[in-house]
């Protein structure tokens, strides 16, 4: 049982933008913090973003993305956005959606989604 869809990564410039999109069951959205994490080739997964349960709850972001990347999430639609501007050659990576009670720290991070491919090219 996938719960946990992620969707809109794809193959861009540098400098262009994109947006990836994380669909939830109803009972993980409601309850669960969002994030993503990513994993570029040959290295470990990172955490990248994080917004909390309660509506109206603040993006975290690593200081690697940290002024580019807005996280997002739709109530209504059981969905988290990542707004992911100004890309970079190194942004290139698997984007995971995970969802937890703590999503910066990755042992508790409970449900992951299947993984979409973001490459920037230079």
């Amino acid at each position: 049982q996938v719960l946990l869809v992620e969707s809109g990564g794809g193959l861009v410039q540098a400098g262009e933008s994109l947006r990836l999109s994380c669909v939830a069951s109803r009972s993980i959205f409601s309850s669960n913090a969002m994030g993503w994490y990513r994993q570029a080739p040959g290295k470990q997964r990172e955490w990248v973003a994080a917004i909390s349960a309660s509506t109206g709850g603040t993006g975290r972001y690593s200081d690697s993305v940290k002024g580019r990347f807005t996280i997002s999430r739709d109530n209504a639609k059981n969905t988290v956005h990542l707004q992911m501007n100004s890309l970079k050659p190194e942004d290139t990576a698997v984007y995971y959606c995970a969802a937890g009670s703590m999503i910066t720290i990755r042992s508790l991070v409970k449900y992951w989604g299947q993984g979409t491919q973001v490459t920037v090219s230079s």
